[in-house]
């Protein structure tokens, strides 16, 4: 080590937060970091991050929130834990085993893991959380209804009967997704208004001490957890900046030490990457694999006709997006399923292609052979085009998009709103055109993907669900099969097939697939 004050920052990578899926979020951003982080001998220090923006909730086990995942996976612990490329490690499972017809996971949990209230962390805390409260609350808790039963024959070992083999299942127990939960706090009680649910009890590496609303959350080092030695920092403090040029002042002066998930806008994030004393890395994400889009109301005229959406997908030029609005963070999205699935065999580039050259004439002659031609104005109908309310880039964004649709002959006047009323527009009452968003796909498909594309995901009130009210016996069959089918080569051939037909169809048109910045004090490297 070489001096103090980089002791006090130094950091271990892979246990100093527990994992979202692949990426770092239990105590916050372990594996965003370079790979490069020294694996401290000595710890000690507090760490300060930016999240943005504030949480409603640090109530894990009831919200999808990426912020509250962030945060509140500081506090707890989750079966299993997972590396960059996807695959699970031992967390409050140390070990398990999946029967060779893939109907059975065993999972031995860690002896000597306390909660942070000093009693014993136990396979029926497992039980109670994933069957009586993920299940019934999570909004992705649908992923657990393939559990035909969960058993404890002992305090350490969870035995779990599926009603048929899902190959997606295993991705599905990190404690961002899965948090345990302690039952002794929590049966009996009102699930959606516990007290605990703002002053959390878990088995994480971090304590919940106190939350100043508007101002900060500090978490301790819990001296108990059951890694030896870890977490190595003694405090964390999480705190919200609403102006996004403080924050990046904040942390370019050293008063901060980290922040992600976009806190930092991509502009700023380019100019203090040139910065000696701070380092920017879009690692650490794969487990969420955003993507962005304009999402269609196919229910409606115009974008009930296939050409009219096909027309929208061709007049944006998603090069120039990237660049030019999102500054170089991110690479063009093909269709509903990321990139980052193509080591696993589910992806595929092999669809149709909306990128072209003569884009323009393209999507006017597909718009002439809809039916819509020009009229004396020169627009052929007029929409509302509504804008995710989520920062100064996608009002660019949306702005950019209102300018290609003039090409076209559409007249698009843009409206932006908060995010209840944007949501609740959307996702309750289908009170829209044409709206942008970013979705996560997450881990595997059926975790991200299909909530969005499948019939049986239309649910009126439900955020983040097929919002464009896609519905084909066909991709829902495929998603069907392929959520089952345990040979990787025949999920991918029919994951590859779904992607065809989706991108033909183009309910929603894929924009690009988001890169986050992470900024990170540079005392990290080379320590």
């Amino acid at each position: 080590m070489k001096n103090n004050e980089e002791q006090k920052l130094v950091i271990e990578r892979r246990k100093f937060l527990k994992t979202s899926g692949a990426i770092a979020v239990g105590a916050t951003f372990a594996s965003f970091l370079p790979s490069n982080v020294v694996k401290a001998s000595k710890r000690g220090g507090t760490l300060s991050m930016l999240v943005q923006p504030e949480v409603p909730t640090l109530a894990s086990y009831l919200s999808t929130s990426m912020p509250v995942g962030q945060t509140a996976s500081k506090i707890y612990d989750g079966l299993l834990e997972y590396n960059f490329d996807l695959s699970p490690r031992p967390c409050l499972a140390e070990s398990w085993n999946v029967s060779p017809d893939g109907l059975t996971i065993t999972f031995n949990i860690r002896k000597g893991v306390k909660f942070h209230d000093g009693h014993p962390m136990t396979s029926e805390d497992v039980r109670y959380s994933i069957m009586e409260v993920l299940i019934k609350y999570h909004p992705r808790g649908g992923k657990f209804k393939i559990i035909e039963s969960m058993q404890t024959p002992d305090d350490h070992t969870v035995l779990i009967k599926l009603k048929s083999s899902s190959p997606a299942l295993m991705m599905a127990f990190s404690g961002y997704e899965s948090p345990i939960i302690p039952k002794h706090l929590f049966a009996g009680k009102d699930i959606k208004n516990h007290p605990l649910a703002n002053k959390p009890i878990g088995t994480g590496p971090f304590k919940f001490v106190e939350w100043k609303r508007g101002q900060y959350m500090r978490f301790d080092r819990n001296p108990d957890y059951w890694s030896p030695g870890q977490p190595y920092f003694d405090r964390i403090v999480v705190q919200t900046i609403p102006d996004s040029a403080t924050r990046s002042a904040v942390l370019e002066k050293g008063d901060f030490q980290l922040a992600g998930f976009g806190a930092v806008p991509n502009n700023d994030a380019k100019r203090l990457d040139a910065l000696p004393n701070l380092i920017v890395t879009t690692k650490g994400y794969e487990n969420f694999s955003p993507i962005s889009e304009l999402d269609f109301n196919t229910k409606v005229k115009p974008f009930n006709n296939k050409k009219v959406r096909q027309a929208v997908a061709f007049c944006i030029d998603r090069k120039f997006v990237i660049e030019n609005i999102w500054f170089g963070f991110g690479k063009p999205a093909t269709g509903p399923i990321n990139s980052n699935f193509e080591a696993a065999g589910l992806y595929t580039s092999k669809v149709k292609n909306y990128d072209v050259s003569n884009r323009i004439e393209v999507a006017n002659r597909l718009l002439d052979e809809a039916g819509y031609p020009r009229k004396s104005d020169g627009y052929r109908f007029e929409i509302t085009h509504d804008i995710t309310p989520y920062g100064g880039e996608w009002k660019s964004f949306g702005e950019y998009t209102v300018q290609q649709l003039d090409k076209i002959g559409i007249k698009a006047r843009l409206r932006v709103e908060d995010v209840a009323t944007w949501l609740k527009r959307i996702y309750t009452n289908y009170d829209f055109t044409l709206s942008s968003n970013w979705l996560n796909t997450f881990a595997d498909p059926v975790l991200g993907v299909h909530r969005l594309y499948h019939s049986n995901a239309i649910k009126p009130g439900t955020v983040f669900k097929n919002a464009s009210r896609w519905s084909s016996p066909l991709t829902d069959k495929l998603m069907d099969m392929a959520s089952v089918e345990p040979d990787q080569e025949e999920r991918g051939a029919l994951y590859q097939a779904f992607q065809k037909i989706l991108v033909e169809e183009v309910p929603v048109t894929w924009i690009h697939e988001i890169q986050f910045p992470t900024v990170i004090n540079a005392q990290y490297k080379d320590v």
